[in-house]
């Protein structure tokens, strides 16, 4: 079985290590505890294939910036013949306080525009949320450029990717 698990975030630099980044973030150290030795550009996302278990995932970053990642996310899912309720989106939750992480199966966007786009573009809303707590900023702050402290960014993207992983297992 072919699984896609996507990271929402946005592409360069000045985005790396926001908030925002969260679900690349994750998609990273994933990548790299299951050995991904090689991310292709594919679909308007980087794109890395690795085996776990018995399937094979497709690790996929869109560069669409975070609003529009469904138009990537429905090019792979027909690329690799992969239905809704294969695809694990890991994405930010500023309604979760940091650090915390929440699986949840189907249901709305809950206000978060990359996964309005996902579920807009796929006609359907079958996909494994993981839910990655980044908390709210403080003040009028733009939230797409705040930064995380380096502990917490690793202490979450860790959770997810560790319950990603038994969660598959």
């Amino acid at each position: 079985m072919t699984r896609l698990v996507v990271g929402l975030g946005n592409p360069g630099p000045e985005y790396e290590r926001t908030r925002h980044n969260v679900g690349f973030l994750a998609l990273d150290l994933l990548g790299e505890n299951l050995r991904a030795s090689y991310w292709k550009d594919e679909a308007g996302a980087k794109v890395a294939v690795v085996r776990f278990g018995d399937d094979d995932l497709v690790l996929a970053k869109p560069q669409t910036f975070m609003n529009l990642s469904g138009s990537s996310v429905s090019k792979l899912a027909a690329a690799y013949d992969v239905v809704p309720g294969d695809i694990v989106v890991i994405h930010d939750d500023i309604d979760l306080a940091p650090g915390r992480v929440l699986c949840k199966r189907g249901g709305g966007h809950g206000g978060h525009n990359g996964l309005r786009s996902i579920h807009d573009k796929l006609d359907s809303a079958a996909d494994l949320r993981v839910r990655v707590g980044v908390g709210r900023p403080p003040g009028p702050v733009s939230y797409t450029t705040l930064t995380l402290p380096a502990k917490r960014v690793v202490a979450s993207v860790v959770v997810v990717c560790g319950g990603v992983r038994e969660s598959d297992e």
